[in-house]
């Protein structure tokens, strides 16, 4: 098979190399570039509709890489800190094209959200009193609520086979929910006790199965089989040499502008606790999102209460990850944080500077541990350890759906505590019927009806942003 002009079967010495392609790839890089388009462009609906557009554009349409190989990643994914769809299209790209593949996959991914949420940011900071966009988000505020519930239940279908995960489920709700339990700690207790759990009884750990490759087409028909090695053995020096270049990509911005501007300045301060942030967002965006919130409103001021919702109800309504929402955030925080700049001018770096180390990571996770993941292909110890995980990460998401609906559904709030365990209480007189009935028509229209989410936000947001103009929100 003759390679592509423009393969990176050879690339330039001097750029870090997470592995070589295979040299028979017939992809060039040029046609892989198209597709990483098509799919940003596509990434709506959340880590579960982009991985369903991946799938079905790489391994049913292009044939670009086999069933097992793809899901795979995805596991190795799914076990990672961030996005996973977004982690998942940086493997895809490396499997194909290496780093520079990787590099491409994964940025242009990230791309579409990031400018239709700066440019949303902008409108939001500087004509949220107009009150047809008051208006339209008090529609829009509870549909997002209904998407997360939908999520807990989507995400529980799949993974709580047994009452084995749903105990693990519970405890993480528990943990997190009432007595606060920080995102790593949780996770790696659920990967432990996975690990120790599939050793000892596989049936109930083991749960989350690759899909039936029986009706596959001959593999020889496939890019990068099933069987196909990418690149040589992984050595020490190699890692090393992608971790340095990471790490300095991630924290010299950070070190010059804290240099700069001082460790107290609002850039450095966002750079700083969404760096934090990075590494413990592990089951996805939904997973983090009510710490975020909570640490955006109560510790820095960078956001006022129920704001989260109208990010997260951009990130929803945009192509990307979902967790590109703390480009808002940033915004938001610069922007009434200036310190002297324009404050849509501070908004826009303050953006830049989120997004930049929220997603520097995941690339640092891919050509870091990618070249060890393919040589762990068909390991049930992994498949046990994601099984515990994925039903832990179910409480997670409980966790920011009863947050959410809380702050939805109620003007005020209030946090007590009882033989050591957070309570919220909420006043019943400040229960909003209106957004209660937006929120119950937009799960409906999901769940019953299997109403497409982009439909039923904007189903809602038309009928809350009508109701809100006429009787006022």
């Amino acid at each position: 098979m003759t390679q592509e002009q423009d393969s990176p079967s050879s690339p330039a010495p001097t750029e870090p190399q997470p592995a070589s392609p295979p040299s028979s790839s017939a992809v060039s890089f040029r046609e892989a570039l198209r597709v990483w388009v098509k799919i940003a462009l596509l990434s709506f609906g959340g880590p579960a509709g982009q991985i369903a557009v991946m799938h079905k554009i790489l391994v049913e349409e292009r044939r670009w890489v086999s069933e097992n190989r793809f899901l795979h990643a995805l596991n190795y994914c799914m076990l990672l800190p961030g996005p996973e769809a977004q982690q998942l299209a940086t493997y895809m790209g490396w499997l194909l094209h290496g780093w520079r593949g990787g590099v491409a996959a994964g940025g242009l991914f990230i791309l579409p959200g990031f400018l239709s949420i700066l440019l949303l940011s902008v409108l939001y900071a500087g004509f949220k009193d107009l009150a047809l966009v008051t208006a339209v988000f008090f529609g829009l505020k509870p549909a997002v609520m209904a998407v997360v519930v939908e999520a807990v239940i989507r995400i529980g279908k799949r993974a709580l086979k047994n009452a084995t995960m749903v105990t693990i489920a519970v405890a993480a709700f528990v943990a997190i929910f009432f007595f606060e339990a920080p995102f790593p700690l949780i996770i790696l207790t659920a990967a432990l006790v996975g690990l120790i759990g599939g050793r000892l009884s596989p049936a109930r750990f083991v749960v989350i199965k690759g899909h039936d490759t029986s009706e596959e087409r001959a593999e020889d028909s496939v890019v990068l089989a099933d069987h196909q090695q990418v690149g040589a053995r992984p050595t020490l020096g190699r890692t090393l040499r992608v971790a340095a270049i990471c790490l300095f990509l991630w924290f010299a911005p950070l070190i010059a502008l804290g240099v700069w501007l001082g460790r107290g300045h609002i850039f450095v301060e966002e750079g700083v606790f969404f760096s934090k942030t990075a590494v413990v967002t592990f089951g996805g965006a939904y997973a983090v999102l009510a710490y975020i919130a909570q640490q955006a409103v109560e510790a820095y001021g960078w956001l006022r209460p129920g704001e989260m919702l109208d990010g997260l109800g951009m990130a929803e309504t945009t192509p990307g990850p979902l967790i590109q929402v703390v480009q808002f955030v940033g915004f938001m925080g610069a922007y009434r944080n200036p310190g002297g700049l324009d404050p849509m001018l501070a908004g826009l770096i303050g953006s830049v500077v989120t997004t930049w180390v929220t997603f520097v990571p995941c690339f640092l996770w891919i050509f870091l541990g990618a070249p060890y993941i393919e040589y762990l292909r068909g390991n049930k110890t992994l498949t046990a350890a994601l099984s515990a995980i994925t039903a832990a990460v179910v409480g997670v998401v409980l966790n920011l759906a009863v947050w959410f609906s809380l702050h939805t559904l109620f003007g005020k709030v209030e946090e007590t505590r009882w033989f050591g365990a957070r309570i919220y209480l909420p006043e019943w007189r400040t229960l909003d019927p209106v957004a209660a009935l937006i929120a119950v028509a937009a799960f409906v229209a999901m769940l019953r009806f299997k109403v497409g989410m982009i439909p039923t936000l904007l189903g809602s947001v038309l009928i809350g942003a009508t109701y809100a103009l006429v009787f006022g929100p």
